[in-house]
């Protein structure tokens, strides 16, 4: 199941690392902030987490495997935020990303609660795709008969 989940992660993960540096330089070029928003973490997490689901429906545990994904997938898109948040305070950069005041600050907003507030709503997501696709999929059925 683990190993399920990682390979699942495997190119969430990498878009996530594109992703932030990405954001990061965008706002440094001054786009305008509505559309910097547009490109973030949680927007990632969501939508993989309804990719994961679609793929889970048939499995034997699906949403522990889900809780397993977001678990691998929410602390290691982190780590380019943490990065940036050093970069950013260390050159006085002036981004988004300079909200906190030392290192231990900073570990803990951005790898302990930004990964909780990437794994609660893509666990509800989620969820809600595993309870809605089987009974969505029988309609199809009935229908199509």
């Amino acid at each position: 199941m683990f190993n399920l989940a990682l390979r699942l992660c495997r190119y969430p993960i990498l878009f996530a690392l594109l992703i932030t540096p990405t954001r990061f330089f965008l706002e440094l070029a001054g786009v305008p902030d509505i559309y910097v928003f547009l490109i973030g973490l949680l927007w990632l997490t969501l939508a993989s987490s309804i990719y994961w689901a679609v793929k889970l429906i048939d499995h034997q545990h699906p949403y522990r495997t889900l809780m397993y994904c977001l678990a691998i997938f929410s602390p290691i898109s982190r780590v380019p935020v943490f990065i940036l948040w050093w970069i950013t305070k260390t050159w006085e950069l002036g981004t988004h990303y300079n909200i906190f005041d030392n290192w231990s600050q900073a570990l803990i907003g951005q790898l302990f609660y930004g990964s909780l507030i990437q794994i609660v709503p893509g666990m509800l997501v989620g969820s809600l795709i595993l309870v809605l696709l089987p009974n969505f999929r029988k309609k199809q059925r009935l229908t199509s008969s």
